[in-house]
């Protein structure tokens, strides 16, 4: 199976905004000439990997296919794009969980309305969290339970670095810190990496991050992993209990990636997308691209994947609130 080094070595020459479609077998119908997927990252993250590992099997749909990369303001760039964008089928985008089940309860002004403005067509991955800690922490600290006692115990050292502020992960630290009733300092950093780092480098004692952060930097006596939170253990970390196995079942959570249209997209078209990405998931690349990336393999149908943007948002409103975190 090929590892991540050789996945993204294999589509290094195509980067953001080439063409990579563009052949079209004999007697296939298309639904769109020329298409663009929106991705709210800078090239070479694992949502860009993914979208051109689909693209390479997504000629049913559209002969030619571009990437589109859109940074910052935590993927709301890109969201604002896609609402905006003309609802034909031609633009669409591979969004998180985050921004459309998360935002609408943490900004004040938000630009779009993701329940409104966007037709779910199909999650693609989904990816855990995971808790990580460092060499502040003592090795005998194995387990959540014991991590939350040393917390208890130590106070002036209790935090955790996330990826930023108002991420997932953010909020599954704050539960922590309410279920155990231990202060635990929420560190936001601009990015997963340099918050693992910085709990390699003992300047934080841990860490809440996606779980593909955690495997390439992995070291068991300098970086432990305590739990995951997925809904069952992670294929690349199978050894770590899940969360629930831990005594904490409400830190649960797996943020999905998915495809988003247009709202007023016509729905044969947005079904005619859904099943070109469920049919480009099947491929073998696309399923070793995945695991190379520790990424977990999605696909719903619009059904479903629209009662999940709805379940999620509205497990994430009261959580939010008892934060008290909001952004003008």
């Amino acid at each position: 199976m090929p590892n991540r080094r050789q996945i993204l070595a294999s589509i290094a020459a195509a980067s953001a905004g080439t063409l990579l479609c563009t052949s079209r077998p004999a007697g296939a119908q298309t639904v769109q000439k020329l298409t663009r997927i929106i991705i709210g990252t800078p090239p070479g993250g694992y949502p860009d990997t993914v979208a051109r590992l689909l693209i390479n099997h997504m000629k049913s749909y559209a002969p030619t296919i571009i990437l589109e990369n859109k940074a910052g303001a935590g993927q709301r760039i890109a969201l604002e794009a896609l609402k905006n964008s003309t609802a034909d089928g031609s633009t669409m985008m591979l969004s998180p969980a985050g921004p459309n089940v998360l935002y609408p309860h943490i900004y004040k002004a938000l630009a779009y309305k993701p329940l409104e403005d966007f037709i779910p067509v199909t999650t693609v991955f989904d990816t855990p969290s995971a808790l990580v800690v460092g060499p502040i922490v003592p090795q005998q600290v194995k387990t959540v339970a014991d991590f939350v006692e040393w917390c208890r115990a130590n106070p002036t050292k209790s935090a955790y670095g996330t990826p930023g502020a108002g991420t997932p992960m953010h909020f599954l630290g704050a539960m922590l810190a309410t279920a155990s009733d231990i202060k635990y300092l929420h560190v936001p950093y601009q990015g997963s990496g340099p918050a693992t780092q910085d709990v390699l480098g003992g300047q934080i004692a841990s860490a809440i991050v996606p779980v593909p952060a955690v495997v390439q930097l992995r070291e068991p006596e300098r970086l432990r992993v305590l739990a995951t939170t997925g809904s069952q253990r992670s294929a690349s970390l199978p050894e770590v209990p899940t969360v629930k196995e831990a005594g904490f079942p409400a830190l649960e959570f797996s943020e999905w990636f998915g495809i988003l249209l247009p709202t007023k997209t016509p729905m044969d078209i947005a079904l005619a997308l859904n099943g070109a990405v469920r049919s480009a998931m099947q491929s073998d690349d696309f399923k070793s691209g995945l695991s190379a990336l520790s990424l977990e393999p999605a696909g719903s149908s619009m059904d479903e994947f629209a009662q999940r943007m709805r379940t999620d948002t509205d497990r994430w409103a009261p959580i939010i609130k008892a934060s008290g975190f909001t952004i003008e």
